[in-house]
């Protein structure tokens, strides 16, 4: 498709074994944008319209909603592969241009698009790499970030040689070798089994604690958004913008259990 082309964790004074507080900073705001797309010999297709939304510098916000709404078009305003038609978006005060050349955030998708011939660490440090960082300077951050995401004895393996689970900790880890502000997360762990779902919300919420990045998390699960986030919001089918959110009112940290009541209350 070809666009067409137009004119508030860890928050500053919250302990995250409190409840949800507001933050003090914005990360990512959306303000008021619409974004259409015209599909080659078709008509267009608006995928949001009058998104309104803020995420809290060091807030893990979860956005649901149904499967086509805008979601994932939402995630690539911020990192400025998308431009909105009307509206602005900005990441810690500035542009998502500004913000991608600084390498402030971060982007893990459902597939960890991780390079088959490389091993572990040499995927991780791609972004370094590119970036013109010398083998020597990404050496501490890449073993750092894979050690924060449980893969210390893996570096030298192979995608082939991973689990499901663990490749999708290597993107995570390669998304943390730039110590990010932000971190996006579009349907990360959807293609996992529930058991192995599990095991990688709470290493996320270690993660989380760790780094203090903001978090705007997709996902289609109900109960993993409200086990995860300080705060669910929910849009529209296409094209999107958000009619509710909930601030989650449950203390950190959380444990597993904690999630299967969820679940059950949820049915």
């Amino acid at each position: 498709m070809n666009r067409r082309v137009g004119n508030q964790s860890q928050l500053s004074g919250h302990e995250r074994s409190g409840v949800h507080a507001t933050p003090s900073r914005v990360a990512l705001q959306f303000r008021d944008c619409y974004l259409t797309f015209i599909p080659k010999g078709g008509r267009e297709v608006p995928a949001v319209a009058g998104l309104t939304l803020s995420v809290g510098d060091g807030e893990f916000v979860a956005m649901v909603g149904p499967s086509g709404c805008g979601k994932s078009t939402a995630l690539r305003l911020v990192t400025g592969l998308l431009v909105p038609d009307r509206g602005e978006v900005t990441v810690l005060g500035t542009s998502p241009d500004q913000a991608r050349r600084k390498r402030l955030g971060g982007v893990v998708f459902q597939d960890p698009a991780l390079l088959p011939w490389r091993t572990v660490r040499e995927n991780v440090g791609l972004p370094l790499e590119v970036a013109g960082v010398s083998r020597s300077n990404r050496s501490e951050p890449v073993d750092r970030a894979i050690s924060q995401v449980g893969l210390s004895g893996f570096e030298d393996s192979l995608p082939d040689q991973l689990s499901g689970g663990m490749r999708q900790r290597c993107a995570l880890a390669r998304c943390l070798t730039s110590d990010p502000r932000f971190i996006l997360m579009d349907e990360p762990f959807s293609a996992v089994d529930e058991l192995t779902r599990d095991r990688l919300n709470i290493e996320l919420l270690n993660v989380w604690a760790r780094t203090r990045a903001a978090i705007l998390f997709v996902t289609h699960s109900i109960e993993e958004a409200v086990f995860l986030a300080d705060r669910v919001v929910v849009v529209t089918r296409r094209p999107a913008r958000v009619v509710s959110e909930f601030p989650i009112p449950l203390v950190r940290p959380r444990p597993l259990s904690l999630k299967r009541e969820i679940g059950r209350a949820h049915v």
